[in-house]
This record gives C-alpha cells, sequence and structure tokens, in this order.
C-alpha cells in the first residue's frame, strides 16, 4: 500500500529550502532547479505545489509569516490574562527584533527577500499593495491604551504605531549587523513606550 504523503509537510520541506537559500547567499538568482536539489525533490514536485517562482517565493513567505504569527501568539499570551496594552504593544515589537535563533534567522530570511521585492514587477506589486496590518494591530493597542487611560487622548495613535513599527524595524538590523546589542535594542523600544504610555490608568 502507498505510503499518503502529508501535503502541508511537503510543502514546508520546500518552503525551507528556499529560507536556507535565502541566508547562504540572497534570492535574487535562485532557481526552481536550486530549490528542488536544496529540499530533495524533483522540480516537477515543485511545480506541483507551487508552480512558478515568483509563486514558489510568495508561497514561502506565507509559510514564514503564518510561523511567526504563531510564535507571536504564543509569546503574547505569555503575558498572562491581563496585560497592559503597554505590555501588549512591547511584545508585538520585540517580534521584529531578532532577540533568539528563531527571530534572528527569520529576519534573515524577509531581508533576503528585500531585493526580489524591489526588482521583480509581480513581486514589488504584492509587497505595494500588502496591507499595514502590523501599524494598524499597534495603532489599535495604543488606542484601547487611551480608552483606559495609559495614553494621553493627545497622542495619534496611527502616527505612533507607523513610527514605533519602522524604528523596531530599522533597530532589527543594527543588531543584525552587530552595532547594537539585543538589550540595547530592547531598552530603545522601552523608552519609546514610556513616553507614550504616561497617563495614569482609570481604576
Amino acid at each position: 500500500m502507498p505510503r499518503q504523503v502529508d501535503h502541508n509537510q511537503r510543502r514546508r520541506q520546500i518552503a525551507e529550502a528556499v529560507w536556507r537559500l535565502a541566508t547562504r547567499g540572497g534570492l535574487e538568482d535562485v532557481t526552481l532547479r536550486q530549490v528542488a536539489a536544496e529540499a530533495k525533490v524533483s522540480a516537477r514536485l515543485l511545480q506541483y505545489y507551487f508552480g512558478t517562482r515568483d509563486q514558489l517565493l510568495l508561497g514561502a513567505l506565507e509559510i514564514l509569516n503564518a510561523d511567526a504569527e504563531q510564535r507571536a501568539r504564543e509569546r503574547l499570551a505569555a503575558l498572562g490574562q491581563t496585560p497592559s496594552m503597554q505590555a501588549l504593544v512591547r511584545g508585538v515589537l520585540l517580534e521584529l527584533l531578532p532577540l533568539d535563533e528563531e527571530r534572528r534567522n527569520r529576519h534573515l530570511v524577509y531581508i533576503a527577500y528585500f531585493i526580489p521585492f524591489l526588482v521583480d514587477p509581480a513581486l514589488a506589486k504584492v509587497a505595494r499593495e500588502a496591507p499595514h496590518a502590523l501599524e494598524d494591530l499597534v495603532a489599535g493597542l495604543i488606542m484601547q491604551g487611551q480608552e483606559l487611560g495609559e495614553v494621553s487622548r493627545d497622542i495619534d495613535a496611527a502616527a505612533e504605531a507607523a513610527f514605533l513599527v519602522a524604528g523596531a524595524e530599522g533597530i532589527q538590523t543594527t543588531v543584525l549587523l552587530g552595532q547594537r546589542t539585543p538589550e540595547d535594542a530592547v531598552a530603545l523600544i522601552d523608552h519609546q513606550l514610556t513616553r507614550i504610555f504616561t497617563a495614569t490608568p482609570r481604576n
């Protein structure tokens, strides 16, 4: 009797091959044949699961994003049942920093996607049209903080969220390059959050 194939596991096997190639030398010149060889599958099987090269890169990125969201949910859940809005925003932003091997490897893969998203018209279109989900999440948490009295009503939640996410992404690069320690990066995030979350919560 033939062995039943786990299609999700096979897709992950191929996605992980993309990630390994990304961290070793970028993705600009990666071919379907190279990915197939790295994943130890046939080129035909790779195309069966993902189709074109662009579809492969986007599919591998979707799997990586799903992993990141799952790990983020787990870490946020570890904050307890009733964390403050500041703690939740902090938890979201720390996901953007390479504070452990898992997050470091993930961010290295994200960086490898940067050039293809710049130079490949189809991928660039996807990047341009991607919603600002993370900024919207942080803005929503800040607005909840305003409702709870943790954040001043004078704060522009959307502008602060955009600044915090962009700042965390910039800090991420300096940590990856060894210009700043993870501890210093976290301290910078905390400094900005202390500036925003200055109001006294209502009882």
